[in-house]
């Protein structure tokens, strides 16, 4: 017998209403050429459109926010006419689509980014770590340029209008990526935050950057259509722990419960055996902030399932799982067991380990016109 009842029961909220409450997390494939999403995309997200709720993976806000070699954006023409393809795709299926918009920061190197532009960062401290460039080779992070505090709202700027632009496409709404040593965490940390502004200092004007965000994408598209993703206690991108961490978290949750936006999408990782974010702080934030709680790290099926049933999460959020398994969600419902993908082919290899998985179980909106059928 399925005991995954909850987990694939639907989630309606005013604006939404969530077909099961797996969540297929945000993923860079990096297969994304000069930035433009691959012609492949949107058969790729389409056959995943059984989830809940896909997001999209993390796109850049600007060009020198790329980061990563083939990491998709949302600041230009063709990119956003190539994603427009991939929502309309999701849509035909009867999925429901966020993107996630991120800048990263110090976070990349100048050969992965459009025209050769420098890193940018809250500060000068560049991150310890090498990164994949044309060509196959890797290089060290260089130091990025300090942005001016006209520079920085220009930024926040930046993400307002591609959350503008993604609804303009037809996504049914954003996260901003808020996590894992990208720009906003970078100004969150007071070691790649030695800035003496409004952006700098205590843990008010730390966290103005990614609330001014906040703020600003709300206004423009409505707090029912904007998320955010977390990753406290991370230690990602170079970022270790800090003392005043727990303490700015708990202040951006208590702002983004006053902002009343869709979700928190928490985002654990493994750290020392154990998850980064613990149960006990799951409880915390669920009782800082009262909207939607997505959990993601690790999740299976049945933990998910306990997740919810506790009432720690409203979603669970699922990353490899839906790499080798287009049909999670059904896989789910029939106790199929997972296909476990290839590391080697997440990152890159085209279509091979992109859109070539088999789909055991077809979801009940999989007939798209024009798609072979074996696809689904």
């Amino acid at each position: 017998m399925n005991t995954r009842e909850k987990l694939l029961s639907p989630l309606v909220t005013p604006l939404f209403t969530f077909k099961n409450r797996v969540v297929m997390a945000p993923m860079s494939r990096r297969r994304s050429d000069q930035g433009i999403p691959s012609p492949s995309a949107p058969l790729y997200y389409g056959q995943r459109a059984g989830a809940g709720l896909i997001i999209a993976e993390n796109s850049a806000v600007a060009a020198n926010g790329l980061g990563y070699l083939n990491a998709p954006g949302i600041y230009n023409a063709a990119q956003k006419a190539a994603w427009k393809k991939v929502v309309d795709e999701v849509h035909a299926r009867g999925g429901k689509i966020f993107v996630q918009l991120v800048h990263t920061g110090r976070i990349g190197h100048p050969l992965n980014q459009e025209g050769g532009v420098p890193l940018v960062g809250a500060s000068s401290l560049k991150a310890e770590e090498s990164i994949r460039t044309p060509g196959n080779e890797h290089h060290p992070m260089p130091e990025p340029e300090v942005l001016s505090t006209s520079g920085v709202k220009a930024m926040v700027d930046a993400h307002i209008q591609a959350a503008i632009a993604a609804i303009a496409i037809g996504f049914d709404g954003v996260e901003i990526h808020g996590a894992h040593g990208f720009l906003p965490e970078q100004f969150l940390h007071p070691l790649t935050n030695l800035r003496t502004d409004e952006y700098g200092g205590s843990i008010v004007n730390r966290s103005r950057f990614l609330l001014e965000i906040m703020e600003g994408v709300t206004a423009a598209i409505g707090k029912e259509r904007t998320g955010i993703r977390l990753s406290p206690f991370a230690v990602l991108n170079d970022l270790p722990a800090y003392v005043e961490e727990a303490a700015t978290h708990q202040y951006i949750t208590d702002a983004l419960q006053q902002l009343g936006i869709l979700y928190i999408h928490l985002s654990s990782q493994p750290l020392n055996g154990l998850p980064s974010i613990s149960t006990a702080y799951i409880r915390e934030v669920r009782q800082r902030f009262h909207n939607l709680l997505i959990v993601a790290g690790g999740q299976t099926a049945d933990s998910g399932e306990a997740l919810l049933q506790a009432d720690l999460a409203d979603l669970v959020a699922y990353g490899k799982p839906f790499i080798g398994n287009p049909d999670l969600v059904e896989r789910f419902r029939h106790n199929t067991p997972l296909t476990e993908a290839d590391v080697n082919i997440f990152y890159e290899g085209g279509d091979t380990g992109y859109i070539d998985f088999p789909i055991i179980h077809p979801h009940p909106e999989a007939s798209s016109p024009g798609v072979p059928q074996w696809l689904f």
